[in-house]
């Protein structure tokens, strides 16, 4: 059965979506070359904290394993799953940054990649590319389809320039548990999967690669990174599914304020975020 939910709970996750893009935007600010990941690590649990919630993924358990933090901070060639470290940030670097917080009982889950300086042109078509796609993926998030329809419109849009679609990793369901049925995988054929009905909420993440499709896990069992050692990026919303279009509960309006993040020419936040 679908995992739909009431307008109560909607307007919880909302909250929640809400506070984890607040928390990205403060992150946002220290984001520059020399800056640890462990330092943004700090700020965003503060933040989190000190706004009545708690970090959704700090001890969150992988049959052994357990992630020791509150943000997935993925450098470069990682893809997903980085965990804050020491080393400093280096010019022309990207950060992908996935956040996600439990208040009142509801989570919230979003993921943003940002260019640490300047970045290379490849690596500035390889987010623009991505950030698209979560947009082509949310425009099929209706009672008109059905999962395979989402998966389709991502992988078809970066495949169709050259870029991996990473297959192993997928966007989930989410609600009073941080990951929900049904998985929304980022490759699939139009028409198949399960149907898409009123007031289930989704997290859509495409994770695209510069290269190969290809992965590999780091051996601390968390980080996956590109197989080939190209960059990667990720950005995440969640929707709810409607009739007609989607309805975005989380926001990269909070991020894209601050001054240096969102991309001059073209800005994608303003080409894609729906009407």
């Amino acid at each position: 059965m679908a995992l739909t939910k009431s307008a109560y709970k909607i307007e919880r996750l909302r909250e929640s979506a809400e506070l984890v893009g607040r928390t990205l935007a403060r992150i946002a600010r220290y984001i520059e070359p020399g800056v640890t990941t462990r330092e943004l690590d700090r700020i965003a649990e503060a933040f989190i904290r000190d706004h009545g919630a708690e970090p959704a993924f700090k001890g969150y358990r992988v049959g052994n394993l357990v992630f020791p933090s509150t943000l997935c901070t993925s450098v470069n060639d990682t893809i997903v799953h980085g965990i804050p470290n020491d080393s400093p940030l280096q010019q022309g670097d990207l950060l992908s940054v996935d956040c996600g917080v439990r208040l009142n009982g509801y989570y919230g889950d979003s993921a943003y990649t940002f260019a640490v300086g300047e970045i290379s042109g490849e690596k500035r078509a390889l987010c623009e590319t991505t950030y698209a796609a979560l947009y082509k993926g949310i425009e099929h998030a209706t009672t008109e389809g059905r999962i395979g329809d989402i998966s389709f419109a991502i992988q078809e849009y970066c495949e169709s320039r050259g870029y991996g679609v990473v297959r192993e990793l997928v966007g989930h369901g989410i609600g009073k548990k941080l990951h929900e049925k049904p998985n929304v995988p980022n490759v699939g054929e139009p028409g198949t999967g399960s149907r898409l009905v009123r007031g289930m909420t989704l997290c859509i993440e495409p994770m695209i690669n510069l290269g190969t499709a290809g992965i590999v896990t780091d051996p601390n069992g968390w980080a996956i990174r590109a197989a080939d050692g190209k960059a990667a990026a990720h950005y995440e919303h969640m929707v709810v599914v409607r009739s007609g279009k989607a309805e975005v509960l989380s926001t990269f309006e909070y991020i894209e304020e601050v001054p240096g993040v969102a991309f001059d020419s073209p800005t994608p936040y303003k080409i894609y975020e729906p009407a």
